[in-house]
């Protein structure tokens, strides 16, 4: 039989459109293997809960990714998935994303029986952030940051709202400034609330009430960085020095060319080994 280069150009086509796959397959079965190892050696449930940019393969616009109620299902799915008696880790890498779907993420982590550690290679911030507060250990790289938890309406900061308003006349303010600035207060009552109770659960009452106000009233913008030794100031149980695994994890979660779950973890009950 006779081959021509013709059909050795749509042959080498053909393996070039399955390159990717193969390569995207085989990046995902060493997650999970690396995953099992560290769950094998903490005696852990491992989640990861890692956002990146990424890319449209056509136009290549980029889009950055969040926290939101996709992955708050899966995170408290596995968290169900997981013994009371069984140590939770988390592997937190976001910028932030929806408040409601953190909240649920953090209350849920702050339920489990069992210590949960949130592991910070790089950063945490907003929605990461109240996350990592729920955490009974917060575990981060020596120049990894967490950020403020001030909510954000729309494209506004919900404290620099209400700084306006203070400083004017009401007669100089419109009726949807008011009404933002009434919903502003309310965000900002709602999310100091919850982050003392978060906190308490660990500390003092008033210490609680003093580190919730520090996190979310709005002092700084929302993207500041706090590193771990402002937080360790805070009484925070932080901890500089990630395992290498963790490292050797976020390898494993390069910058793709196309969207992909950005939680993942084994999907099934476990139970002790005796």
């Amino acid at each position: 039989m006779n081959v021509s280069l013709f059909d050795f150009f749509w042959l080498f086509l053909l393996a070039s459109s399955f390159m990717p796959l193969l390569k995207q397959r085989h990046i995902e079965q060493e997650r999970v293997r690396l995953i099992r190892r560290l769950e094998k050696s903490r005696g852990s449930r491992l989640i990861t809960l890692i956002h990146r940019q990424e890319s449209l393969t056509l136009l290549g616009i980029p889009i950055s990714r969040y926290i939101n109620v996709e992955d708050s299902e899966q995170v408290l799915r596995a968290i169900r998935l997981t013994p009371d008696d069984m140590p939770i880790d988390i592997v937190l890498h976001t910028p932030g994303g929806l408040v409601l779907a953190a909240e649920q993420i953090a209350s849920a982590l702050c339920k489990h029986k069992a210590k949960v550690t949130v592991f910070v290679p790089h950063y945490a911030m907003s929605g990461g952030t109240l996350i990592a507060l729920a955490a009974d250990e917060i575990v981060m790289d020596e120049n990894a940051v967490l950020g403020p938890v001030d909510p954000q309406l729309g494209e506004w900061p919900a404290a620099s709202i209400l700084k306006v308003v203070a400083e004017k006349n009401k007669d100089e303010i419109d009726d949807k400034t008011l009404i933002l600035a009434d919903i502003a207060q309310k965000a900002m009552n709602q999310v100091q609330d919850y982050v003392t109770c978060l906190l308490q659960e660990r500390m003092p009452p008033e210490q609680a009430r003093e580190v919730a106000r520090f996190f979310s009233e709005g002092r700084w913008t929302h993207d500041y960085p706090l590193g771990p030794e402002r937080l360790e100031g805070l009484g925070l149980p932080v901890k500089v020095g990630l395992p290498p695994e963790i490292y050797a994890l976020m390898d494993l979660y390069p910058q793709p060319a196309q969207r992909r779950p950005s939680v993942e973890y084994v999907p099934f009950p476990y139970g002790r080994e005796k």
